[in-house]
Parts: C-alpha cells; structure tokens; sequence
C-alpha cells in the first residue's frame, strides 16, 4: 500500500455559464498547494511549490497519523487599487495534509528553497518476523 495518502481537497464548481472564469480560471477557486511525493527507497521526499511565501509563514503540523503543511500570506495591496483589472493571485490561508503512518515521523527533515518546501520522511524500518525453533518445555 502507498503511504502519504493526500487528504481530498477542495475543488471549484464549473459553471457553464460564467465564461470569463472558464477562460482565464476562477479567481474564487481555492487554490492548492501542489505536491510531488518521490520514493527514494529509504524515504519519501515531498516537494511542494509555495511560490512566494516566507519561510517563517509556513507551518507543518503532525497530529497521531496526519502531516499538516499551512501557508498564509497575505495581500499588501486592496481590491481594484492601483489600477487592477483582474486579481489571480491567491491571498489567505493554504492547506494540505497527508498521511503518514508509515513514516518515521521522529527524522522527518524540511527545507524551503527558491519557493519550494521539500520534506524528507524517512520510512519506518518494516518488522521481519523472528524465525527461530521454540523447545517445548
């Protein structure tokens, strides 16, 4: 079974009638955060693109089974300001987790470079079985 599971996450409704957004993108849609999850053999290596973001605005929760990534920025600038016609970068508060049960979650390591988080989640050592003859007493 393949671990780091991603939670659903949320997703625009179509609506057939709105063009504009059909051709340009909603900009109501939620955005995600986009993710690769590499297997290294020893460890799965998350890369997720966070383009913009401070490093001290991120945030990576693990709660018993759940890895939490959360980023927030927020806009410096107000709606229609500055002669905007059209807004579609996202501002707010992004979230995404995933299940890590079988992770050693005690050396999971994370960097963020040029607007990418990378954590690195070592796999738990699988248990071989004791093979070995037992004396009855």
């Amino acid at each position: 079974m393949f671990e780091l599971t991603p939670y659903s996450t949320r997703r625009s409704v179509y609506d057939p009638f709105n063009l504009f957004n059909d051709f340009f993108g909603s900009s109501n849609a939620p955005a995600e955060l986009r993710t690769d999850i590499t297997d290294t053999g020893d460890a799965f290596v998350l890369e997720a693109d966070l383009p913009g973001f401070k490093k001290e605005n991120i945030k990576i929760d693990l709660e018993n089974d759940r890895l939490t990534i959360k980023a927030e920025r927020r806009s410096e600038h107000e709606e229609n300001k500055n002669g905007c016609i059209r807004r579609e970068r996202h501002f707010g508060s992004f979230e995404r987790s995933f299940d890590v049960s079988g992770i050693d979650t005690a050396n999971i390591k994370a960097s963020c470079n040029d607007g990418v988080l990378t954590l690195t989640l070592p796999k738990r050592p699988e248990l071989v079985p004791d093979n070995r003859s037992i004396t009855i007493e």
